[in-house]
């Protein structure tokens, strides 16, 4: 049985959809870190499933039982929450801090507590900060007790959210070194993540999010490695696009060019491939396929982690490859010497040229 299972979960405010349609099982000991653009829901997922920003519609199970306003408090017991502002208690020591919740929740005598407390410490390797008060300990400090505290109320699964987010880059290292700690725990854990790496090496599973939802679910190999879908693609490659779009054969060449060299400008790309990339918007476009097709689309992806340039020439219509059918064997002939590789493919009623440089 999954710790956690959603059920058609959704978030609006008014009329505006944050959350729609949401799915999934998670099951003990994962690790899923949940990954996607600003503003594409991720901490709202976090905070819908613990109901701490309750969700407008769907279900959370956790541990098979339905989570209502009623259990709720029950449930966050077993279900802890870490968060990028750290949200400790700044009159409280951080002993206080750490047992204030085992003490007033949980009954726990308070020698008990403090005991359990103080291994927590030198877990997150801060014993000897103790006696201190938040504003005495830095931000990765600050962030590494807040997780400590979490961890004393003995919970079933983490939600953190952003965890370093707040943090100067050289403080990243230690939170996320406590976090891949418990990981190695066997700690049930969700991370709302913009650390790639940590991603790529501790999850078991990627949320990536986009569209309202979980847009690609997969293994870290599948998704860094081999990601299926547009959106995904583009934020893991870090793609820049430029497209243009053709609606008649009497479309402006000018600014189509104008714009193939403004993409190559803007992204410094080096001179020999830009010009390949015009020659090949040129010779593709307005000589062969435009006046052939009397609507297409230009596109022209560049990854930079990948260092790879494709340039797509797409166009409605039955199976017909325009590379075959045009008068122009010249450009024909000019498109294929300035392409590594050059194929037509057709799907769904959809023409694409693929020119890989």
């Amino acid at each position: 049985m999954s710790i956690i299972s959603v059920k058609n979960l959704e978030k609006r405010y008014g009329d505006n959809v944050i959350l729609s349609g949401i799915s999934t099982d998670i099951e003990k000991g994962e690790v899923i870190s949940i990954i996607g653009p600003s503003g594409t829901g991720k901490s709202t997922f976090l905070r819908a499933i613990n109901f701490l920003d309750p969700p407008t519609g769907g279900e959370v199970f956790f541990d098979g039982e339905i989570i209502t306003k009623k259990n709720i408090d029950a449930v966050r017991r077993k279900m802890g929450m870490v968060f990028q502002s750290f949200g400790l208690f700044s009159h409280l020591t951080v002993m206080d801090n750490l047992t204030a919740g085992p003490l007033k929740l949980l009954k726990m005598p308070k020698k008990e507590a403090e005991e359990k407390a103080m291994e927590l410490l030198k877990t997150v390797g801060l014993a000897e900060r103790a006696t201190f008060f938040p504003r005495q300990l830095s931000g990765g400090q600050k962030q590494r007790v807040a997780i400590a505290r979490c961890l004393a109320m003995s919970p079933e699964v983490i939600l953190f959210d952003e965890p370093t987010s707040a943090l100067d880059p050289t403080m990243v290292t230690e939170v996320m070194a406590v976090i891949r700690r418990l990981a190695k725990s066997g700690m049930t854990m969700l991370v709302v993540t913009h650390e790639m790496d940590f991603a790529r090496d501790v999850s078991s599973r990627i949320f990536y999010m986009d569209e309202g939802g979980i847009y690609e679910d997969g293994k870290p190999a599948e998704i860094f490695e081999y990601p299926q879908k547009p959106k995904t693609q583009i934020f893991i490659h870090n793609i820049r696009s430029y497209n243009y779009e053709i609606e008649t054969r009497d479309f402006d060449r000018v600014e189509m060019l104008s714009g193939v060299e403004n993409f190559c400008f803007s992204h410094a790309i080096d001179k020999k491939t830009a010009n390949k990339l015009q020659l090949l918007a040129e010779e593709l476009v307005i000589n062969i396929v435009s006046p052939i097709f009397d609507k297409c689309l230009l596109s022209i992806n560049f990854s930079e982690k990948l260092n790879s340039y494709e340039l797509f020439v797409t166009y409605p219509g039955e199976n017909s490859n325009a590379l075959e059918i045009t008068d122009d064997d010249l450009s024909a002939a000019m498109a294929e010497g300035n392409a590594k590789e050059l194929r037509h493919e057709h799907s769904d009623g959809i023409n694409t040229i693929t020119a890989v440089l």
